[in-house]
């Protein structure tokens, strides 16, 4: 059991690094960018303000992949103002291709199971609208129960 417990904490720690990799690579393709023309001090301050705002993104990312709705534009909407005018449409473009790089990643990890503990859940929901919590079947996105589901999408 411990054995197990170590591997969940190392898949954990480098599902962390590379989530700080996409907050990073967000973060250096936008920062000099931002607004030349205020003091140095607040200059520093605002690079903080944007590192701090894509770390938070990515751990919000990490945390609860399936209730965070469009984290580009939470992203953008949340450092916009650190930036002029004239390159905010440069900055939208970097954050959405950054997050949605991310994204995909965690899109890979869920259908991987490596998200929920390690164990693979089938992807139907049950009359009362909840996830179904039972595993599915090998090399199948369903579980026994909720099989045909998966011959209706095949047939389609």
């Amino acid at each position: 059991m411990a054995a197990r417990d170590t591997v969940i904490e190392e898949y954990t720690a480098q599902l962390q690094a590379r989530m700080y990799q996409y907050s990073r690579a967000i973060y250096r393709s936008i920062k000099d960018l931002i607004d030349p023309y205020v003091a140095p001090e607040l200059h520093l301050e605002y690079r903080r303000a944007v590192l701090e705002q894509c770390e938070l993104t990515m751990e919000r990312l990490a945390k609860d992949p399936l209730y965070f709705a469009k984290p580009d534009r939470a992203l953008f909407q949340d450092i916009r103002r650190y930036f002029p005018i004239t390159v905010q449409a440069e900055v939208a473009w970097a954050v959405k291709e950054g997050l949605a790089a991310a994204t995909a990643f965690i899109e890979e990890q869920i259908e991987a199971g490596a998200l929920d503990g390690g164990v693979a859940r089938c992807r139907a929901t049950t009359r009362k609208g909840k996830p179904c919590q039972r595993t599915p079947l090998p090399e199948r996105d369903y579980c026994p129960s909720h099989q045909h589901l998966e011959r209706s999408k095949v047939a389609a």
